[in-house]
């Protein structure tokens, strides 16, 4: 790594933390909690801060459009057109690209970008699974046609639309292959190496990250059209009432996670304003039905109470002011075959029949696991009230966010509050991971939680290959009404992404298919 990198580490953080402090004029300084990056591999990582931000740092084939985010748009891909058969695409690649390093873009690169993500198999592979690629199939359904055009074909039974939706997610960004070749560890594809770093063609590179402190990234100067700024500062700040200060004193120029109540008193203040993004992203309590230690987690009767136990109602407008919508179905409003069915609402007494009925007895005891951030932290604490009235007790956990994401993936829990974003902008990215999990299948949602579905799994299935859209948003909807009805998810509510922002930035932009700023656009005046 560039010697550089630590002092500029240094001089920037010296600069926004003086007294006098004006964040530097070619710098964004973010200020947030970077406790959830796990991993900054487009092919790993799948938390809040660093999968959201693969967007600034690596291209795709296509993209969502910014303006209009359910149209597709060329990234590093110029144009397509569908190959020799029903289940194959050809893609010409723009000419002339180049990765941070100065390597050339080519289908080598597009190739090894998405078998690697198949092979190492990790947390956001399922999605590339979609197309039914696994680790032995998948080098056979990408050809190499010359150095700008590459074939993809797929095995699954679906549509050349949802393939192309499906290559819009932050995991099939594209990976500097002859860069990541000279990193590569006991067959790791370049991961260990990547996970601090990265190998895109995108706005910017990672100039340096310390975990728990820092992320840099420096301007990619090979990016067309260059970016407006020359870095990016992501500091590390743990305390939501910190970042609030901040951000209103011009020690940050954006301020994400402060809460409710930080919001709210941010919309008198001179010089900042909270800019308000549609995000689709849902809000759901999960119960590890294959945890032995606790019985009542599989039972149906703890399912159905559940969902008379959460106050909608006081934590969507009194709580969180309004800032989070009531929604209780997996697919978010935005998204296509999306229903806004609100049967449930906040009955103690019907809950207590349900218990009493289902043989749950009073005093069960039940961990709940939560990101330590608001508006998680929040919610959970009113879960715990609400749930006690009916002799449930909640035991609340706070963890920082790749704790809470490590327990998950690993079914170390018992039960979790936490959210899902979509991941592109099609019914099937919730369907797949909320309604299906096989034996020796992706890690889905429904697989994290252990839930068994074979026949709903087979209602996922026929809903992706289905190919008119009026059937198609009417299975969606069916599967949306059986979950709600009965399963281990509780939806509870939508989210608007609100952050906060000085006045002299300019060109901060966000849409429903991202949970970060686009950095490219962004200026100082």
């Amino acid at each position: 790594m560039n010697v550089r990198v630590p002092s500029l580490l240094f001089l920037l953080m010296m600069a926004v933390t003086r007294v006098d402090a004006a964040t530097p004029a070619d710098t964004l300084v973010v200020a947030g909690s970077l406790e959830g990056i796990i991993s900054l591999d487009p092919a790993e990582s799948f938390e809040t801060v660093s999968s959201g931000n693969l967007v600034n740092l690596y291209q795709q084939l296509v993209v969502s459009d910014r303006q209009h985010p359910d149209k597709l748009d060329p990234d590093a891909a110029a144009s397509w057109q569908p190959g020799p058969d029903g289940h194959s695409l050809i893609f010409t690649l723009k000419p002339g690209q180049k990765f941070a390093s100065g390597n050339p873009l080519t289908a080598d690169d597009v190739i090894y970008s998405f078998t690697r993500v198949v092979k190492l198999n990790k947390s956001p592979s399922f999605i590339l699974g979609e197309l039914g690629w696994t680790p032995e199939n998948v080098d056979g359904n990408l050809k190499k046609l010359s150095d700008d055009k590459v074939q993809l074909s797929w095995p699954a039974d679906i549509g050349s639309g949802l393939v192309l939706s499906i290559l819009s997610a932050p995991v099939a960004g594209i990976v500097d292959s002859k860069l990541l070749k000279e990193h590569v560890e006991q067959n790791d594809f370049g991961n260990s190496w990547l996970r601090s770093r990265s190998a895109g063609s995108g706005a910017f590179e990672v100039r340096n990250y310390v975990a728990h402190e820092a992320l840099i990234f420096k301007r990619n100067q090979n990016a067309r059209p260059l970016a407006k700024l020359e870095n990016v500062l992501f500091k590390n700040v743990g305390d939501p009432s910190t970042r609030r200060l901040l951000v209103l004193n011009g020690d940050a120029d954006v301020a994400y996670d402060l809460g409710a109540d930080q919001f709210s008193s941010l919309q008198k203040e001179k010089g900042v304003h909270v800019a308000q993004f549609p995000a689709a992203k849902v809000f759901y309590l999960a119960f590890n039905v294959g945890d032995t230690t606790q019985p009542a987690l599989a039972n149906p009767a703890l399912w159905e109470a559940a969902r008379w136990l959460v106050d909608y109602q006081g934590i969507s407008t009194d709580l969180l002011k309004g800032q989070y919508g009531i929604h209780q179905t997996f697919l978010p409003d935005g998204l296509a075959g999306a229903i806004d069915d609100q049967p449930f609402k906040y009955d103690v007494a019907k809950a207590k029949a349900i218990l009493s009925k289902g043989g749950i007895a009073p005093g069960t005891k039940i961990d709940l696991i939560v990101i330590n951030q608001p508006p998680y932290s929040d919610i959970a604490q009113a879960l715990q009230a609400s749930f006690a009235k009916a002799d449930i007790n909640l035991v609340v956990h706070p963890l920082v966010e790749s704790d809470v994401l490590t327990r998950m993936r690993a079914h170390k829990f018992q039960s979790i509050f936490t959210y899902w974003g979509a991941d592109y902008l099609d019914p099937n990215t919730n369907a797949s991971t909320f309604a299906y999990n096989v034996p020796n299948g992706p890690k889905t949602l429904a697989q994290r939680i252990q839930w068994n579905i074979p026949d709903i799994s087979k209602q996922t299935r026929a809903a992706a290959a289905e190919s008119d859209p009026v059937k198609r948003k009417a299975l969606y909807a069916d599967l949306q009404r059986e979950l709600q009805k009965s399963s281990p998810f509780v939806v509870a509510l939508q989210s608007k992404l609100l952050v906060a922002i000085r006045d002299n930035v300019k060109g901060a932009s966000q849409n429903v298919a991202g949970s970060q700023l686009y950095l490219d656009t962004v200026s100082k005046e």
